[in-house]
């Protein structure tokens, strides 16, 4: 037999040779849209913090003027040095560190930024020991901003055998305060608050784990402080609410006096009007003193409902739920806000229509005080034609006058050159000539003026 060949070996690439780069692969999609990863990214900001069984939470909020946003960041890196890591990086709006046994959240909202600081395990008595405690001394304090919630909280582990939580273990974590709350979760724990300031400056709040992942219980924690914190906010509206609410009687008595002046009818619509222009610049005024923070209002109050709802609530016999005693206490002051606004909105609008109503009737009186003035400058005008046509009549008459003397002088001067003339007769000739050429050089003249402003007129339009 025929020996086979080998078979032929792949050559491999003279290493003189540049390798040939391989094509890249079409692209599968459109060009993306400049947003497109932000708006993604955006359903995954501000997750909750996970939180083990037991520890102790501490949430800050801090209402932050725009000048001071940048001061925050710097306030922050000075906190890591002090444990030795990392600041945050710049233009950050949510930063999430460990420093040492402490964990710390910082998130900046619209108008707020919220620190959230989580130490594991638990006091011997509740709230004796706070995660605040294990700060440098002086750092919270001079924090940036001006506080509007300050909130501790306690994760502990329920009752092996699902009994609910004892009423004196309660009653001790808030100090002897009516709480309220019950079974959240569908189950999974118990959640407990007084919604009260107590002497350190700060609400309480108690979770109990039942059967809580430690996702389940970061997101239930942070939704106990966003009630608080949305609540606060919201409720920023109520003392301007209260400052508006005389203020809104007043004017609401001046306009039914300035409605009934109107329609009575009495004369001065000018001063009343000025007066209705001043009542509406300070109705607009209080609009927009107040119409930032009322929409405010109805923002939080709206994402307050959204956080209860998501606890899923169960009532415990014989104590009030979060959703119960919200109901009970923050919705009437929401109403209150949102009644002022309303009342504000609907002011303005019957001011503005008094106003129109009013400046209606002004502009009728000046359109009749227009046409009398009219009429009698038509009146005017006619006694003028008048005036100048007798004017003329007595023009024409005098310039026959003079006419005829110079026609009777030049009928002398011929006589006494020789031409037998009689000069009476001459000049009784002379004088229906002389007359008629004037009333023809008047009228030749008028129409000459008459069609120069017709002229005119066409012009200027």
């Amino acid at each position: 037999m025929t020996p086979m060949p080998p078979p032929l070996l792949p050559l491999s690439p003279s290493p003189l040779l540049p390798p040939v780069p391989s094509p890249l692969p079409p692209p599968l999609l459109p060009a993306d849209h400049p947003e497109r990863r932000a708006l993604a990214d955006e359903v995954h900001a501000r997750p909750p913090e996970p939180l083990e069984t037991p520890c102790r939470v501490t949430y800050l909020a801090v209402i932050v003027d725009a000048e001071a946003r940048v001061l925050e960041l710097q306030h922050l890196g000075r906190l890591c040095a002090a444990f030795g890591g990392e600041p945050p990086p710049a233009g950050v709006s949510q930063f999430s560190t460990r420093l040492g046994a402490l964990r710390l959240k910082w998130e900046r909202h619209g108008e707020f930024s919220s620190y959230t600081l989580i130490s594991p395990g638990r006091s011997a008595t509740p709230f004796s020991d706070p995660v605040v405690a294990l700060l440098p001394d002086g750092w919270l304090a001079s924090l940036p901003g001006q506080t509007i919630v300050a909130a501790h909280a306690k994760l502990v582990a329920a009752d092996p055998d699902g009994a609910r939580p004892e009423p004196a273990f309660i009653a001790q974590c808030f100090e002897g305060h009516v709480a309220v709350g019950g079974s959240v979760g569908g189950g999974a724990g118990w959640a407990y608050t007084d919604f009260h300031i107590h002497a350190d400056g700060c609400s309480r709040f108690v979770l109990f784990d039942r059967s809580f992942t430690p996702r389940q219980a970061g997101r239930m924690m942070q939704r106990l402080f966003e009630i608080e914190a949305y609540r606060m906010l919201a409720l920023l509206a109520l003392p301007i609410a209260r400052r508006q609410s005389p203020r809104i009687v007043d004017i609401e008595r001046a306009l039914a006096d300035f409605t009934d002046r109107i329609a009575l009818g009495e004369g001065q619509d000018e001063a009343l009007l000025h007066e209705l222009t001043r009542l509406a610049a300070e109705v607009e005024s209080g609009l927009a003193a107040s119409q930032f923070r009322f929409g405010a209002c109805r923002a939080y109050a709206e994402l307050v409902r959204t956080r209860i709802a998501e606890l899923k609530e169960t009532r415990q016999p014989g104590l009030q739920t979060i959703e119960e005693f919200m109901a009970r206490r923050f919705t009437p002051a929401v109403a209150t806000c949102a009644t002022v606004s309303q009342r504000l909105l609907d002011l303005s609008e019957r001011v503005s229509q008094a106003s129109g109503l009013l400046a209606t009737r002004v502009g009728i009186a000046r359109e009749g005080q227009n046409q009398a003035l009219l009429a009698s400058m038509d009146r005017r005008a006619k006694l003028q034609l008048r005036l100048q046509q007798t004017v003329e009549g007595l023009s024409v008459a005098a310039i026959v006058y003079y006419a005829a003397g110079l026609v009777g002088y030049l009928a002398k001067g011929s006589k006494a050159g020789g031409l037998s003339l009689d000069t009476d007769l001459v000049v009784a000739l002379a004088v229906p000539l002389l007359a008629v050429a004037a009333v023809l050089t008047v009228r030749r003249a008028r129409r000459r003026v008459r069609a120069a402003e017709n002229a005119a007129e066409a012009g200027g339009h």
